[in-house]
């Protein structure tokens, strides 16, 4: 028999990557997901289950359900600046709801996690790159809901017989190579999403928030990791514990920043276009520079990046977003309204 694991958020943007490698390694798949910012046809392998963590009956069945061996645990709200306008609710779904993940695994004996953490648990580095064993100031509700949750998940560990690898993600991007998924999700906030926008004339210009950061050329640096990459990364997780691994927390990421400015600048390059760049004003919650210190991951998990190419990173996701806006989409049988709606960029985003 194939290990059985649940993937929460399966539906979203990196949960369906890492949906899609664990049907290739020959998982058996279950995804949960509330599809509040993913999309069903996203979900390319294993059993869609529409429903909210909150629905602690619904997901108690799931679990009675199925005899799952690990639990990968995505389902979350991330967008830094609304976590500051919205603080309850990033508590709420992205903590509170852990919870009612971790009860589940304990009633019914799950005893691998992994668990999408974030670097915005450093909050602003004293030193870059910034290692696991750094401080953890978080500076918005998204960073410290999440640094709460693995506080709660090793507290839990100390007391039962789970095991976890806690994945602490840089900035995620690009699209899958052999373009089925991407970034799905309508008006998404992401720097090259942004981006992307501009340079296919969806959007008139774009912005770079804060162009006064103490860094090089004045706005902020970041370590982008390719989603490829990183859906890997949990897969080589998962292997890991299934071997008995210890318990880990490890930073995903290349161990090199680029500026904003970088990053447009390649856009520019790889896409053949020029688009407006407007400066304003720094957004609630964002940091100078945070770069991984990323040896740790390749040691313990023997992680092997595919991917490390900031060009390549913008490649796929330029081609995504061509994609989406070149097929021509009609709702049919095949095709939900919910998913309709949001290919077409004409569903407000929803708050998960």
């Amino acid at each position: 028999m194939p290990p059985k694991v649940l993937v929460t958020g399966g539906a979203g943007y990196i949960g369906s990557h890492v949906v899609k490698q664990l049907g290739q390694a020959g998982y058996d798949v279950v995804v949960y997901d509330n599809l509040s910012t993913g999309v069903a046809h996203a979900v390319l392998s294993g059993e869609l289950i529409i429903g909210d963590l909150s629905d602690t009956a619904k997901l108690s069945q799931v679990f009675a359900r199925h005899n799952f061996q690990a639990v990968l645990h995505f389902a979350a709200s991330i967008v830094v600046s609304e976590s500051v306008r919205h603080p309850l609710d990033y508590y709420s779904n992205n903590t509170v709801n852990l919870l009612n993940v971790l009860r589940c695994c304990e009633k019914y004996q799950v005893n691998q996690l992994i668990f999408s953490s974030t670097a915005a648990v450093y909050g602003e580095p004293k030193e870059n790159p910034v290692s696991e064993q750094a401080e953890t100031h978080p500076i918005t509700p998204y960073g410290a809901s999440k640094l709460m949750s693995e506080r709660i998940i090793r507290d839990y560990a100390k007391a039962s017989d789970l095991r976890y690898v806690i994945l602490r993600y840089f900035n995620v991007a690009g699209a899958d190579l052999d373009g089925q998924l991407g970034q799905w999700t309508p008006q998404a906030t992401h720097l090259i999403r942004a981006a992307c926008d501009a340079a296919l004339g969806r959007s008139p210009a774009m912005q770079i928030f804060g162009a006064d950061f103490a860094t090089p050329d004045g706005t902020g640096v970041r370590d982008f990791i390719h989603v490829v990459d990183l859906a890997a990364a949990h897969l080589d997780g998962l292997k890991y514990l299934a071997a008995g691994g210890i318990s880990e927390v490890l930073n995903c990421g290349y161990g090199k920043g680029y500026s904003v400015r970088q990053v447009i600048d390649c856009l520019k390059q790889v896409s053949g276009k020029t688009f407006t760049v407007e400066e304003a004003e720094r957004r609630l919650g964002d940091p100078a520079c945070v770069i991984a210190k990323a040896d740790r991951i390749r040691k313990v998990l023997g992680w092997q990046p595919q991917c490390a190419d900031l060009a390549l990173m913008l490649k796929t996701s330029l081609a995504w977003e061509v994609q989406l806006q070149t097929t021509k989409l009609t709702k049919n049988d095949e095709l939900s309204e919910e998913l309709y709606l949001q290919i077409n960029h004409s569903a407000a985003p929803k708050r998960s």
